[in-house]
């Protein structure tokens, strides 16, 4: 039974305007005599509450509801509170029945309603309108509640097509502004502090509304009611451009006399002037500062590169529209939908073959990351520059995206020639999403894989079809960390926090942490980490579940593991919400195995408490520990020992192992021989040890060069329809020797001269080799649904080419949906795992 809400002395105001003031006593009159009209025919009244619970604040959810309230001849209430949205509602019950199936069929375009819970009430004979209420910040606000708030907050949404009219059109008040939003789009998670969404408990609680402004937040038919965001130039924030070490430089005391009405403008065109002569900015957007450059400049690319220390990892690239993009990229109807969409994510895309782009953008590689404006202030921008933008979160190498600019100026002010600023401050960070469109046919069904999870998507919720018992806290993996917490109904990943390496991305991991605690009134009773005990998670769960540490005033928790791939696969049965046995290929770089080793070409028969290792790639030494994943011609040497003599190696004279000094590879040989080498058995590692045998690479510069270069060399035999190479990976028991596929293709380089043709193409037979070892065996088990997570399952060709075929043999395959395969999705797996362990 739902507690009717305490509303005394929360009715909003009606704001002081007789026009307006009149037309709503006229429109009380006539509700009053409609409904005694229909008791005096008879109709019987009826009075309930509805409670809902989703994504439904912040979207528009309440004006909704009163012209739905307005159109159906009810009267009644609305309002925000913890568990979301409350509504009252009294009226015949043909009405009310009509008005919860149209909010059921037709909510709010950003909306999400995950239940409906429905209470008979008393009918209030007196009353004679519907009214939306001031939320209820108190109800339910109780943090030891086992319970906590129901409310999904929202991502943040790119600016909407009527905001971008009112900012280009010179009789609008938010003519150039960069801030221009609306109920249906602009920021959400980024600015929020605590829930009820309300401006009181955002970054603009400081900004004062002007009259025109308050007047459109107070109206409920207008599509700025109770936009939190709202604001003008004459009441909002403002853009101001800096020197590198903080001094303004618009707005300044020579220039105070332009109208004030003008800065963004001004501050935008003197920005994109400084773009034209090659400078680099830092611009800060919703979640985090960006640094951009022209993108057609090689010495501003290069610049860029050499400052920041980033050699080889492809950048970003912002186009002003989809026109733009298709000079630079290709791509089907699915990946151009998804570029437009309103989450506007960075897109991998086919670059076409000739454009006028720095070749430094995305060395050697036929793809581009493109994604479009997502905010005012970069529409405005790029429609002062027009043309493409590198745009790349602004970090140090490893560490979170910067929200402030003090921080910038004390980590990267040696990296910018001046900075774009603003005065709304970024309560809580979020980089840009990274995704791939994945279709192995034109006819097949397009599927987003989502490879970093953050603006646009997250936070992700998503309903439970089973209440939780308890309230679980997953802390993620050491890499691509993301944090997963399940209480009530509610399921939610946060956004991509990063690689937890240094202590400034361990104190955003416990930032982000805080942020879910405080919006859910969030206590864990039960912490899930990796199986690693070294892991930054690991150590935070274990301190907050073994010591007199308290976690958000809650006392101690339980603590529980589980193993690194074993919750690669329970990520996609969890967004699936699937509980029986799978068949999982869990491939990635390296994880802690059960054994004690370091897995990570595991198949896995996945049940919700435990995994069964049925097979695995050949265990590699890796030579010189760390140092074999910086330099994988350590990795390839491993490889070739297995199967050859330190001499016959030598002789196969390969360039890569000709350049090292016959001391260091007797040395390496020594190494392998005596067995005192960790060994993996990383499909990652596979990968890095061929693009080095081929001459792609000849270090490790970046995470997943190796694969992006594979896959690179692969399109291209393609696209030149090469003639097919045949490698073979013997399976031995429940062992895939990688050890003689690798044999066999040195020997493929050695018989004939390596072109480049021949290189591509023995690159795409390392691929079909790795599909059909897979397909082969998930042959073999095609009464269980398949799995395919990792990271190495963000290799494009590789993926589609093992969907297309387990298709065509008949296997059934889980979506991983919005879910990183990659370590960002470790969290929902510990999560899903944690939830089953107790029922």
């Amino acid at each position: 039974m739902i507690r009717r809400p305490k509303v005394k002395s929360q009715r909003m105001q009606p704001h002081r305007h007789n026009s307006r003031h009149k037309k709503h006593s006229d429109l009380q009159i006539k509700r009053r005599l409609a409904l005694e009209y229909l008791v005096h025919k008879g109709a019987a009244l009826k009075r309930c509450q509805l409670q809902i619970t989703g994504i439904v604040q912040g979207v528009g959810f309440r004006p909704f509801v009163y012209r739905y309230a307005l159109e159906f001849q009810l009267t009644g209430t609305v309002l925000n509170n913890a568990k979301g949205v409350t509504i009252e509602l009294q009226g015949t019950e043909e009405n009310l029945t009509q008005f919860i199936t149209r909010l059921n069929t037709t909510p709010p375009p950003l909306a999400r309603i995950d239940n409906i819970t429905q209470t008979l009430l008393p009918i209030l004979l007196r009353e004679t309108a519907f009214e939306i209420i001031k939320s209820d910040s108190h109800e339910d606000d109780d943090p030891s509640s086992p319970i906590g708030a129901q409310v999904a907050v929202s991502a943040d949404k790119s600016t909407c097509q009527d905001c971008l009219n009112d900012m280009h059109n010179p009789d609008d008040r938010h003519f150039g502004y960069a801030f221009t939003n609306c109920t249906n789009c602009g920021p959400r998670y980024t600015i929020i502090n605590a829930l009820p969404y309300d401006r009181h408990n955002t970054a603009m609680a400081d900004f004062d509304m002007c009259p025109k402004c308050a007047k459109a937040y107070q109206n409920p038919l207008d599509r700025r009611y109770h936009a939190q965001p709202v604001s003008c130039p004459v009441c909002g924030p403002k853009l101001s451009l800096k020197t590198p070490q903080g001094e303004y430089i618009i707005p300044n005391t020579s220039n105070f006399s332009t109208p004030e009405l003008s800065t963004d403008l001004a501050v935008l065109t003197a920005a994109a002037d400084r773009l034209h002569q090659g400078h680099i900015l830092a611009i800060k957007g919703l979640g985090g500062f960006h640094l951009i450059c022209d993108a057609r400049s090689d010495k501003a690319v290069n610049t860029l590169r050499l400052r920041k220390q980033r050699q080889a990892k492809p950048l970003a690239v912002m186009m002003a529209d989809i026109q733009m993009a298709q000079h630079y990229v290709t791509g089907t109807d699915a990946e151009w939908r998804v570029l437009s969409s309103q989450e506007r994510p960075i897109v991998l895309m086919n670059s076409r073959a000739e454009h006028d782009l720095s070749l430094a953008v995305a060395p050697n590689l036929n793809k581009l990351g493109v994604f479009l404006p997502y905010t005012p202030l970069h529409h405005l921008l790029l429609g002062l520059f027009k043309g493409p933008l590198v745009a790349t979160s602004a970090n140090v190498s490893g560490e979170p995206i910067i929200t402030d600019c003090d921080e910038l100026i004390h980590h990267l002010s040696h990296v910018v020639d001046a900075i774009v600023d603003h005065n709304r401050p970024i309560i809580n960070g979020c980089d840009d999403s990274v995704v791939q469109v994945i279709q192995p046919h034109m006819d097949s069904p397009a599927e987003v894989q989502v490879l970093r999870l953050a603006r646009g998507y997250a936070p992700l919720s998503f309903p439970l079809e089973i209440p939780l018992s308890q309230s679980i806290l997953a802390v993620g993996a050491q890499q691509k960390n993301a944090i997963a917490l399940g209480f009530g109904n509610n399921v939610f990943l946060s956004p991509h926090i990063g690689d937890l390496f240094s202590v400034s991305a361990e104190q955003y991991f416990e930032r982000t942490l805080a942020t879910f605690a405080r919006l859910y009134h969030f206590a864990p009773n039960l912490i899930v980490r990796d199986k690693h005990p070294d892991y930054a998670p690991s150590r935070w769960a274990e301190m907050h579940s073994n010591s007199s540490v308290e976690l958000i005033n809650t006392s101690q928790s339980q603590c529980l593991t589980v193993q690194h791939h074993h919750a690669h696969v329970l990520s996609v049965m969890a967004v699936n919400q699937y509980r029986e046995p799978v068949l999982g290929f869990s491939f990635d770089g390296t994880g802690l195995g059960d054994d004690g080793s370091l897995w990570g070409g595991e198949v896995l028969l996945t049940t919700l408490d435990k995994a069964q290792r049925l097979a695995h790639f050949e265990p590699i030494a890796l030579l010189g520990g760390e140092q074999a994943i910086k330099q994988p011609v350590r990795l390839l040497l491993a490889l070739l020992f297995e199967q050859m003599s330190l001499d016959a190696v030598i002789a196969l004279n390969l360039p890569i192992i000709c350049s090292m000094s016959p001391n260091t590879l007797t040395n390496l040989y020594k190494i392998w021989l005596n067995g005192s080498a960790l060994k993996s058995s990383s499909v990652g590692r596979l990968f890095d040890a061929l693009a080095c045998a081929l001459g792609l690479i000849e270090t490790t510069q970046f995470e997943g060069q190796a694969g992006m270069a594979i896959e690179a060399a692969a399109n291209r035999a393609d696209a030149l329809a090469l003639k097919a190479i045949s490698l073979n990976l013997p399976l031995d028991v429940d062992q895939w020797r990688s050890s003689e596929m690798f044999k066999q293709t040195v020997e493929l380089m050695t018989e004939k001269p390596l072109t480049e043709n021949r290189r591509d193409a023995i690159a795409r037979a390392f691929l079909h080799t790795l599909g059909d070892a897979i397909c082969d065996y998930a042959a073999q088990y095609k009464h269980l649904p398949t799995v395919l997570c990792g990271g190495v399952f963000q290799n494009k060709y590789l993926l589609e080419y093992c969907l297309s075929k387990l298709s065509t043999q008949g296997n059934q395959v889980l979506s991983s949906q919005q879910i990183p395969i990659n370590d960002g999705g470790i969290a929902l797996g510990q999560l899903w795992y944690g939830i089953h362990q107790n029922q």
